[in-house]
């Protein structure tokens, strides 16, 4: 028993020296090494300082939209939508976790939607209207990781969504 209550008192100890080594100063990371992807000036999503308002920052500057809405495309949309965006945003003007995105499409150009879709970390970062809404909504978007294809799937769901109303 006694040595049950030695061996307890040891690592108990050791423990206790390994949490306090791990939490020095000599061990912790210089934030300035931290790597950035965009902190690089070659990116080529950040060659340019300036920010866009109207088109934000990505691949997509002009974005062609058709009158009528491509149904099969806003179908597997609204597949996306379910995976990647529902969990966070709802098709109303509720705000949820996000913001509500009812009539998005006719608020903002196509091009800002797709390029916030495909590059939020970034756009967040520059857009004075995406970080005041982060003041009201507390919770950063995470980068869903879509394709152009899929994110543009998403915007011709997100006008069928619009023109529903």
């Amino acid at each position: 028993m006694k040595i049950k209550s030695n061996l307890i008192g040891s690592m108990t100890l050791l423990s206790i020296v390994l949490f306090t080594m791990s939490c020095s100063d000599s061990n912790k990371q210089d934030a300035s090494k931290i790597f950035d992807p965009y902190e690089s000036k070659t990116s080529p999503l950040n060659t340019n300082n300036s920010y866009d308002i109207e088109t934000g920052i990505g691949n997509f500057k002009y974005v062609k939209i058709n009158k009528t809405i491509d149904k099969s495309l806003a179908n597997n949309g609204e597949k996306l939508f379910i995976i990647k965006c529902g969990t966070c945003h709802k098709l109303t003007h509720e705000v949820f976790v996000g913001p509500g995105l009812q009539d998005i499409t006719t608020r903002k150009n196509a091009a800002w939607i797709l390029n916030l879709m495909t590059n939020s970390d970034l756009m967040i970062e520059k857009d004075a209207e995406l970080q005041a809404q982060l003041e009201i909504c507390k919770v950063k978007m995470p980068n869903p990781n879509l394709s152009e294809n899929e994110a543009l799937s998403i915007y011709e769901f997100l006008r069928k969504n619009d023109k529903s109303k």
